[in-house]
């Protein structure tokens, strides 16, 4: 693995970083607490050509490897994990799984209109009774007539209210189990398809999730991403590179907690002197680079495993529960250093620390990934 960047990763990694603190940073905090999807951010990434960035210059992507895609998610990240969530949904659940899995009609159909942000997608797996234990998903699928009629419920769906595309699971086939789950492509505008925005959460408040309702929804059969029965490992399979980029973003968050720390400690003044001038608080700082360097070099890894072609889940899971975890504690250390002001929203840290607990949470748990990781230790892995 190479540790210098290439003048291209450079390029990218700058032009991520200049849009996050020129377009990204200074509306975050009002974005969050009013709630407000930022379409017109997505849209302006999508003019830098950031929604396709991985994506092959066949399809109207710029063809940039893994780590680029890396450097842009934890720019990205470090301005704002609602956007950035947007982005992993929009690039590594959905345009890379179309990739992967699609027909040539269904890539050249959807991935120009998702990089230029024409179109947003969603990745609906997850329901009420099905969040880690992703086979036992009730929505079912029935083929008739010539088409699938899909009937269910999902939940927690990042994107849901405001997609244009599903990438939705169902089961085609109960009595296969997790070998009977379908993978479909599903316009949202479908009769019978409809979604109501998750409200009240915790963190990800610029960010949409969404329940949605599938009652008779009628999909035609050249909407099947894959094969029938092939949803369970299309869904693991895209999960890795979901987790990917929320590692990448993680990174992002710790390095916002050690830049707003770092400054702050230089400006607050306790007993007369700079509080970064104690040693306690010099410790929790750089407690907060080790692990976010850490984290990076992890995630660096799975990019070069990913860039070589070669398998790399249990990379990408230690990644993700390393990083996540890291940018959680940064962002507690950096609320303890910011005193009484990190206790309110005066300051980013407080938006930092809600926003990295759902990446304890979401696309695999923390406990999920220590699974995972456990499993392929121990030479028990199941499904994925």
């Amino acid at each position: 693995m190479n540790f210098e960047f290439t003048e291209e990763q450079l390029m990218i990694k700058n032009t991520a970083k200049k849009f996050a603190d020129e377009e990204i940073i200074p509306v975050a905090r009002k974005n969050d607490t009013e709630k407000h999807f930022p379409r017109e951010i997505i849209n302006k990434m999508a003019e830098l050509g950031l929604l396709g960035a991985s994506m092959p210059a066949e399809y109207g992507g710029s063809g940039l490897d893994y780590i680029s895609y890396a450097l842009i998610a934890e720019e990205i990240g470090r301005g704002d994990s609602s956007v950035r969530t947007t982005v992993s949904v929009q690039v590594s659940l959905v345009e890379h799984t179309i990739l992967k899995y699609g027909t040539e009609e269904q890539k050249r159909k959807y991935l120009p209109r998702l990089m230029s942000a024409e179109m947003i997608g969603c990745f609906a797996l997850t329901e009420a009774e099905a969040g880690s234990d992703a086979s036992n998903i009730s929505t079912m699928a029935a083929y008739k007539n010539g088409k699938w009629i899909i009937n269910g419920n999902k939940m927690w769906i990042s994107n849901g209210g405001v997609s244009d595309i599903a990438i939705l699971f169902a089961q085609a086939d109960k009595s296969k189990k997790h070998k009977g789950i379908t993978a479909f492509l599903v316009d949202t505008k479908s009769k019978g398809f409809s979604s109501y925005t998750i409200e009240g959460k915790l963190g990800l408040r610029a960010s949409n999730t969404a329940a949605l309702v599938l009652e008779d929804v009628e999909v035609p059969e050249d909407s099947i991403l894959g094969k029938v029965g092939d949803g369970f490992s299309i869904a693991m399979n895209s999960l890795n590179t979901g987790r990917y980029s929320v590692a990448a973003g993680c990174v992002g968050i710790s390095s916002g907690c050690i830049d707003a720390c770092v400054k702050y400690a230089k400006e607050r003044k306790t007993f007369g002197k700079p509080i970064g001038s104690y040693q306690l608080v010099q410790e929790m700082i750089a407690k907060m680079v080790v692990e976010r360097d850490a984290a990076r070099l992890l995630v660096y890894r799975a990019g070069d495993l990913k860039n070589r072609g070669k398998e790399s889940i249990l990379e990408t899971s230690i990644a993700k529960y390393y990083a996540s975890e890291a940018a959680f504690r940064a962002a507690n250390d950096a609320i303890q250093i910011h005193g009484g002001y990190g206790y309110c929203d005066d300051f980013p840290v407080e938006r930092y620390l809600r926003d990295a607990k759902v990446a304890t949470i979401y696309e695999g748990t923390s406990q999920i990934q220590t699974l995972i990781i456990g499993e392929h230790v121990l030479g028990l892995r199941a499904y994925y």
